[in-house]
C-alpha cells in the first residue's frame, strides 16, 4: 500500500461522549480494530486508532470528547502545508473553525474548516519524519 497523496481523503474521525460504545458499535459492524494513539495518551487523551480487518496502518480514529462539545464524525484531507490551506479555504468563502499548527512531538498539524455552506471537515500533515 503506499502513502495517500495531498488532497485525498486520508483519515476520518468519530467524536463521542461514549468511545467504548462507539467501539463495540463499529468494531461489530465492520470488524474494525482499535488500539490507544501512543502520543494522545501521553497527553491524557483517549484517542483510539482504527484499523479495517487485515490492513497494516491506521485509517481512522475514535476521539473521547468527554461531554465537552456534541458527539459528530468528520473527514479529513492530507495536504502539504495546513497554514497556506486555511487561508485559501476562507479565499474561497468558506471558515477556519480551529487550527492546531504545533500540537506536539508526533501529532500532525491540523486545522478543521467550514466549506460555504457550513459544512465542517478536516486538513492535516503527517507529523515531520
Amino acid at each position: 500500500m503506499t502513502d495517500p497523496a495531498p488532497g485525498t481523503l486520508a483519515w476520518f474521525e468519530v467524536a463521542t461522549s461514549d468511545p467504548d460504545s462507539a467501539e463495540k458499535f463499529y468494531g461489530n459492524l465492520f470488524d474494525w480494530t482499535f488500539e490507544a494513539d501512543a502520543p494522545a495518551a501521553s497527553g491524557g487523551m483517549d484517542y483510539r486508532n482504527i484499523k479495517a480487518s487485515g490492513a497494516d496502518t491506521p485509517m481512522g480514529g475514535i476521539f473521547s470528547t468527554g461531554g465537552q462539545v456534541p458527539d459528530h464524525a468528520v473527514f479529513y484531507i492530507l495536504v502539504a502545508d495546513v497554514e497556506a490551506v486555511c487561508v485559501d479555504a476562507e479565499q474561497l468563502g468558506g471558515s477556519v473553525v480551529a487550527q492546531h499548527l504545533d500540537p506536539g512531538p508526533g501529532a500532525p498539524k491540523f486545522a478543521y474548516l467550514r466549506d460555504p455552506a457550513g459544512n465542517q471537515f478536516g486538513v492535516f500533515s503527517p507529523p515531520a519524519a
